[in-house]
């Protein structure tokens, strides 16, 4: 089994977004910030017709010209101005440009922000007692016996 060059593959898919005439087309190296993929390939279409084109022609090309088969892909519905192909190593996203701006993909993916910190222990509180049955009713009936020692008194 001969091992895959995702990055190679992830450039490729870069090229024909842009042959497609995707817009602002973006691979992202996100291997430090996530185990689900390498890359992320991120590109803007027009229309449907272009989201179509530009996905179909990447799963063709990786498919006979590289032997990668596409592990999962979504935006089926024809309704979804958003389709993705996940080919485990990388994975593609052609949007519109209304979603790509909701979303916003690539602040999530390339933010450098430090993941927070653990916080330190200050003081450590001792695990309370586990309320039983047992332990309700013997206090129903201290409360019961102080009563009833009031009244008489």
């Amino acid at each position: 089994m001969k091992k895959i060059d995702f990055l190679k593959l992830a450039k490729q898919a870069v090229k024909i977004a842009e042959d497609k005439k995707a817009e602002n087309v973006v691979l992202l190296d996100v291997q430090e910030k996530t185990p689900i993929t390498n890359y992320f390939v991120i590109a803007t279409a027009n229309s449907m017709p272009q989201i179509n084109a530009i996905i179909n022609e990447i799963e063709k090309t990786f498919k006979y010209d590289y032997s990668v088969e596409v592990l999962r892909r979504d935006g089926g519905n024809a309704a979804v101005n958003w389709k993705v192909l996940d080919f485990g190593g990388i994975i593609v996203h052609v949007m519109s440009q209304d979603l790509r701006q909701l979303y916003n993909l690539e602040h999530i993916w390339e933010s450098d922000e430090p993941k927070p910190k653990k916080r330190k222990v200050v003081k450590k509180v001792s695990a309370k007692k586990t309320v039983t049955k047992k332990t309700v009713s013997e206090k129903a009936k201290t409360v019961k016996k102080s009563t009833k020692k009031a009244v008489k008194k």
